[in-house]
Parts: structure tokens; C-alpha cells; sequence
């Protein structure tokens, strides 16, 4: 499970470390910094599938998401006061278990001509145990071009002249000496986000789809059907029909299929035929995207909810929190919303945390902290 999550120098967040559990709900006003937070772990995702640098690339560069209000101060009346920025530009971005952690460093690239500005360097990545990256827990350090693994003898180089873009968990992920690469990315490779889902009349999972099993859902839900029927045949046919049963008592979920192609259908009572998935309401093929995502066959490491709740009728929340407190008995969950009744409704589930973000001068911050020494310990790395 992860721990800890540390964020610095991202968008509106200046410097936040929070603590997670089994099921933690992110909450807070419009403009508070959830979306940030959110696009924080997509980014650490990223880093796992090695391809963080072309994600920053395609935001706008480090210049376009980085912190942009004054390197230090302090908050008075609502004013911010301090000084301008005077280190180098930093986007740090660090999680940890209980027994490892990854923490990378992005900065500016050396001043050169090239076509490709946007790109920020990989200055510094860590992989450590314990859930703070302190000096002493350091078992792969990246320093620039440089990369070493601490061993029983010191440490023992891994290499010289790493490309800026390169990280060290696609570099060297299967190296004998440094096994805890291959740990940190599977971590990151495990996690899974689930953000606007489209319901659209368009939408695919409104369509028909090629019938073959699927252990997951899709990014648009085009594999809905396919990723409901492998669930059910994996086991969990009784908590699909009971999901179901919740949302729209008396209905059962039909997933006809015709020349290999298999879709979504709900038969309702009192209705003479079951309504197909173009016949739904956006809430309803809402509701039925996220308990495929929930309920799929694989079980994730992390499951990340951005604003669920869009499009559901306040009928359809009860459900809602019920399958996401469960899903939380068998993997992490986090759920980024700022929907009162859901918040209210998941914080009162066993293990769950609630994380309440505010603006304090225009910096993200969790309510109720009186500053930076107010939240869990976290030590970057001096570069």
C-alpha cells in the first residue's frame, strides 16, 4: 500500500507530503488543488511506463506546470511574502510503502539549441526504503548522468553518461545488482486512473465491441461489456448483479452478443425488453463504467477516481460509495471529489482518511495544518 506521497514545485502545490491509506478521499473547494494532486500521481504513473518527460513535453514543459509563486515566504493576512525565486527550477515528485520508495527530480534543461525545449531532464531519481528518502535508507541514486546501487561493500556504479530523458527504472529495471528498480516500477505500473469517462452519444461503450476478455477497463470504456461477462466468469458474478441490484433495484445487467461483438443492456422491471446501452442515461453508463473498473478481474495495485461522481443522479451515490468501499477491501483507492455526500458517505468507511485541500494565498495546503512542519517527514534529496 502506498504510504506517503510527497509533491513539490507542481502547479498550484508549492510543498505538500500527505498520508494515504486503504481508501483515502481527497476533497476540498473548486480551485483547490485536487486536480493537481491527481495530475501529481499521473506523473509518477508516467515515470513507471518511462515516458514522464514526454507527458511534462505535451503539458507545455516544466515552465508551464511548474510553482509558480515566490521559492519562500510566509503567509500573512493573505498576502504572500518572500523573496523571488532564486534556486534552480524544481519538480519533485516522491511515494513510498512501507518498504520501498522512488523520489525524481526535474529541472530545466542545460541551456543549449534544440528542437525539443519542452523536454525537462531527469536531474536526480532515488529508489529507497522506508517511506522517507533519507540518506540512509538510499538503495539506487541517480545523479545527473550517473547512476549507483548501494551493495553490502559501499556502493557499485550502474552507470555513467545516462541521457537526461532516460530514466533508471526502464534503464536498468532487470539489472542483477539493483532488483529494487524493477520493484519501484512494477509499484508505479500497478496503479490505475479512471478520470471522464465519456457518456456521450458517442461514447464507444454505447457500441458494440469485439467480444474478447479483458481484464480492465479501458481509458474511454470502449471494452465495458467485455470487461463486465470476464469479471462474472472470473468469480464475481454476485457482486456484479448486486451492484446492479443497489443502483437500480429489480434490474439485471445483459450483455448480449451478436457475431462476436458484444454489448451492454439493462433489463429493468416493468419494461417489455431490456434498454441498450444507447438507450442509457449519461449517469446510468456512468455508474455501470465505474463498477467495471471496481469489479474487473485484475486487482490492481491502486485505483484512482477523479471526480466520479459526474453525471450521477444523487439517487445513484449510495451505490456508488458502497462499491468503492468495497473495491477499498481488496486494493487502494483513491477518490478525488468534491461532492459532499459521496465524501461524507466514503469517510465513514472502515480505514478511510480524508484529505481536505484549501488555498492559504494562493498555495494548496491540507486544512488544518499550521505549516510545513505540520505534515509527515519527508527529506528530498540535495542535488
Amino acid at each position: 500500500m502506498i504510504e506517503r506521497l510527497a509533491i513539490e514545485g507542481y502547479r498550484s502545490i508549492r510543498s505538500l507530503v500527505v498520508d494515504l491509506a486503504p481508501l483515502t478521499v481527497v476533497t476540498g473547494a473548486n480551485g483547490s488543488g485536487k486536480s493537481s494532486l491527481y495530475r501529481a500521481l499521473r506523473l509518477l504513473a508516467d515515470c513507471g511506463e518511462g515516458r514522464v518527460v514526454a507527458s511534462l513535453a505535451a503539458a507545455g514543459g516544466l515552465d508551464a506546470v511548474r510553482w509558480a509563486g515566490p521559492e519562500r515566504g510566509s503567509r500573512r493576512g493573505g498576502a504572500t511574502e518572500g523573496t523571488v525565486r532564486g534556486g534552480p527550477v524544481s519538480l519533485r515528485l516522491g511515494v513510498a510503502t512501507d518498504a520501498l520508495g522512488y523520489a525524481i527530480d526535474l529541472g530545466l534543461p542545460v541551456a543549449q539549441r534544440s528542437a525539443f525545449d519542452l523536454d525537462p531532464e531527469i536531474k536526480q531519481e532515488h529508489v529507497f526504503a522506508g517511506t522517507d528518502p533519507r540518506p540512509a535508507g538510499v538503495l539506487v541514486e541517480r545523479t545527473r548522468g550517473a547512476a549507483r546501487v548501494a551493495t553490502n561493500g559501499g556502493w557499485s556504479e550502474l552507470a555513467r553518461g545516462l541521457h537526461p530523458w532516460a530514466s533508471v527504472l526502464d534503464e536498468f529495471a532487470g539489472h542483477a545488482e539493483a532488483a529494487e528498480l524493477a520493484g519501484a516500477r512494477r509499484m508505479l505500473r500497478g496503479w490505475r486512473f479512471h478520470d471522464a469517462m465519456r457518456t456521450d452519444a458517442s461514447a464507444p461503450a454505447r457500441h458494440p465491441q469485439v467480444a474478447t476478455r479483458a481484464a480492465r477497463l479501458d481509458h474511454d470504456g470502449a471494452n465495458l461489456a467485455a470487461v463486465l461477462q470476464t469479471a462474472i466468469e472470473a468469480g464475481r458474478d454476485r457482486e456484479v448483479a448486486r451492484a446492479i441490484d443497489d443502483a437500480f433495484p429489480g434490474s439485471r445487467l445483459r450483455l448480449p452478443m451478436v457475431d462476436g461483438r458484444m454489448r451492454v443492456a439493462l433489463e429493468q422491471p416493468r419494461l417489455l425488453r431490456p434498454l441498450d446501452a444507447v438507450e442509457l442515461s449519461d449517469g446510468t453508463l456512468q455508474y455501470l463504467l465505474l463498477t467495471a473498473a471496481l469489479l474487473s478481474a485484475e486487482t490492481p495495485g491502486l485505483i484512482v477516481l477523479n471526480e466520479p461522481e459526474r453525471s450521477l443522479h444523487a439517487e445513484l451515490v449510495p451505490a456508488l460509495a458502497e462499491r468503492i468501499s468495497r473495491a477499498a477491501g481488496e486494493t487502494q483507492v483513491v477518490v478525488v471529489t468534491h461532492h459532499a455526500s459521496l465524501a461524507e458517505a466514503l469517510g465513514g468507511a472502515a480505514g478511510a482518511l480524508r484529505i481536505a485541500l484549501e488555498k492559504d494565498a494562493g498555495e494548496t495546503v491540507v486544512a488544518g495544518r499550521e505549516g510545513l512542519l505540520d505534515q509527515p517527514a519527508w527529506r528530498w534529496p540535495k542535488r
